[in-house]
């Protein structure tokens, strides 16, 4: 008979992203790309954010490597989503500026 799996510093409903328990607006997924894009070890990223436990930390790294394809997916989404706020937003004043004196 086999176990559910349980990550006792997290929680996951539904739809939504699975996120800290202690600190419910930081996702799995933000944990995730640190590790993904510095190469971060979980001690590292706790050095960088202090706010985090080594638990936590560790917990949402097991859940990645639980469910890579749903993390994944939930960061490729974000990326997609600010590319397009990106590119929707109107640009600032001094961007505008060094675009029209042909600096950029």
């Amino acid at each position: 008979m086999l176990l559910p799996i349980s990550y006792p510093h997290l929680e996951k409903s539904g739809d939504r992203p699975a996120h800290l328990k202690r600190l419910p607006r930081i996702r799995v997924a933000q944990i995730v790309m640190d590790y993904l894009t510095h190469g971060w070890s979980v001690d590292e990223i706790c050095h960088q954010h202090p706010y985090l436990h080594p638990a936590e930390a560790h917990a949402a790294m097991t859940y990645y490597f639980d469910h890579p394809a749903e993390i994944e997916t939930e960061i490729q989404q974000e990326f997609l989503q600010v590319q397009q706020l990106r590119t929707n937003a109107t640009p600032s004043r001094f961007l505008a500026r060094i675009r029209a004196e042909g600096r950029l």
